[in-house]
């Protein structure tokens, strides 16, 4: 008797959370920033696929896709959508919204992060998807074979994924602490890009999305159960200068590439773990999370 009257008491008081959601993912998709977001990254996911599809092997060319959520230019898009719910002049209606409705201040904050993470996972995976799949079934003569493996495409989305969601608790966290919009992103693009490189000269992919980039073709042949001596295949070294040129167009001073010298570099990653990995993104994002609560729920709206 007691579960059968608990699990409508739970439905109602998630109701006007979600209507909060759906609300906030409404706007969001009539907003112009996403609309353009979405054209923009089908755009340059198109033209890295085309413009590499003749000569690099897969791994790489896989990776050269996710790059742009790694490392530049996507990492600002995020972050401008995820300060804005709890800042700026969305303040002024935040507390019609929460006296309006039976939602709690922690609720409200919630349903607005959820609803900003599902549109920039949303774009991601609709940007991304589509290619990946073409690339890893396609069969392109006069390209080596590579070895990506379904578990390595899965995880390497599921990772990249973790990482936009670390950049968004982030973005909500800077946005309810400073309350101004366009002194959170400031703050976030000259932390955020500083402390990535200086992690990334010691190769930490679990905490830097640079190291993280570099080491997606490792992660792309990986497999669920790896035989031992298994290198995982080194067709993906060959595309590595390419996507090295690729990495200088964003103003990246790169010296000439030695046969060592490129921008994958899976010998650096052979101790590869998705599941440190995944807890080196995962639990920042927690904590950035229930700072952000903590926070919001002490602060007068």
């Amino acid at each position: 008797m007691a579960s059968t009257a608990s699990a409508p008491s739970l439905a109602v008081r998630l109701r006007p959370c979600l209507a909060i959601c759906q609300d906030d993912l409404r706007s969001l998709w009539q907003s112009w920033l996403v609309r353009l977001w979405l054209v923009a990254t089908v755009f340059l996911t198109l033209l890295l696929t085309l413009g590499n599809w003749p000569e690099t092997p897969d791994a790489p060319l896989i990776a050269m896709l996710l790059i742009p959520y790694l490392v530049f230019p996507w990492f600002f898009v995020v972050i401008i959508l995820a300060v804005n719910p709890v800042s700026g002049a969305r303040t002024e209606t935040l507390a019609d919204g929460i006296l309006s409705r039976p939602v709690t201040r922690h609720g409200y904050l919630l349903a607005t992060w959820a609803a900003r993470l599902i549109a920039v996972l949303g774009v991601y995976l609709v940007g991304t998807v589509p290619a990946i799949a073409l690339i890893a079934m396609a069969d392109r003569p006069g390209v080596p074979e590579d070895s990506v493996t379904l578990y390595g495409v899965i995880t390497s989305l599921f990772v990249v994924g973790l990482v936009l969601t670390l950049i968004v608790s982030l973005g909500f966290l800077a946005g309810t602490l400073l309350r101004r919009p366009l002194l959170a992103v400031v703050v976030l693009v000259f932390a955020w890009y500083p402390v990535n490189l200086v992690l990334s000269a010691f190769s930490l992919e679990e905490f830097s999305p640079i190291s993280l980039s570099q080491a997606i073709p490792k992660q792309l042949h990986m497999r669920l159960y790896t035989p031992d001596g298994d290198s995982g295949g080194e067709a993906g070294q060959e595309g590595a200068e390419k996507v090295t040129n690729f990495m200088s167009s964003f103003g990246k001073a790169f010296s000439a590439p030695k046969p060592r010298d490129v921008y994958f570099q899976e010998d650096k990653f052979e101790d590869f773990s998705v599941l440190r990995v995944s807890l080196g993104y995962a639990v920042p994002s927690f904590v950035a999370v229930g700072l952000a609560l903590l926070c919001f729920y002490w602060r007068d709206v």
